[in-house]
């Protein structure tokens, strides 16, 4: 699914985004101004905290009224009743807590700690404690990302919407597409031969996975300022787009839970 050379450049001078702010326009100078010319099927991998930012995903804790349900739940976690009801508002379900974790259930699929909900990174005008959500639809920003950015350049590329997540098995965090488009999120390679002829029988590939977590090498994950990344010289043939809600495997087929 790549040449022998895949290309990753951080997109510079992305000013710190605010609610309203025309994410599309900001990303595009960005783009001409670092001297780019977008080719088809190039990816663009955009940091999730600048697209919650654009669609106003916060949420003021001071307006926020704990359930009996979230002041169990804070006490048993040591976190704030407010933040925890907000983390159960984005949840459907409360899957492990232990200690000061939390994982929860994300409206959108996602197993995870917190839903997301963050405090890291994000403003808090006049003393305000606040957090910021993920996107409603993040499958659907990117839509709209590469629609706009394929009409500016006259190309055909892909968007992934990249968060960090921790994992079950292993320690650390790595990026994970929360949404994708114009690329196939996952690469089905069943019934394709391995290196000597005999055909696979379960490999799937989580393409916008891997491309989420080789752009996080260069977004980093505190202070360094690079919330976009261009990734150059992928090839996923004739394979059709597939959306980024197909990775979230399904509660039934959940041997974990």
């Amino acid at each position: 699914m790549a040449t022998s050379t895949v290309t990753l450049s951080a997109l510079s001078d992305i000013p710190l985004v605010e609610p309203g702010d025309d994410l599309g326009a900001i990303l595009i100078g960005a783009i001409e101004g670092g001297g780019y010319c977008l080719h088809d099927r190039d990816v663009l991998v955009i940091a999730q905290k600048i697209v919650s930012k654009a669609e106003n995903r916060y949420v003021d804790l001071a307006d926020v009224a704990p359930s009996p349900r979230a002041v169990e739940l804070a006490s048993a976690v040591k976190k704030d009743p407010r933040l925890v009801e907000v983390i159960l508002s984005e949840s459907t379900e409360v899957v492990r807590h232990r200690g000061e974790v939390l994982i929860v259930a994300h409206r959108l699929g996602f197993v995870m700690a917190n839903a997301g909900v963050d405090q890291s990174n994000i403003e808090h005008p006049g003393g305000r404690d606040r957090v910021l959500l993920l996107p409603k639809d993040p499958d659907g920003s990117c839509s709209v990302m590469k629609n706009r950015l394929d009409a500016h350049f006259g190309v055909e590329i892909g968007v992934v919407i990249n968060d960090s997540f921790g994992r079950a098995w292993r320690n650390g965090v790595v990026g994970v597409a929360l949404g994708a488009a114009g690329l196939p999120a996952i690469v089905d390679m069943v019934g394709e031969p391995d290196l000597f002829g005999r055909r696979m029988r379960v490999t799937q590939i989580a393409l916008a996975d891997e491309v989420a977590s080789a752009a996080s090498l260069l977004m980093g994950q505190a202070a360094e300022g690079r919330p976009a990344v261009l990734v150059r010289g992928l090839d996923w043939g004739a394979r059709r787009a597939i959306a980024a809600r197909e990775l979230v495997r399904p509660k039934e087929l959940d041997l974990f839970r």
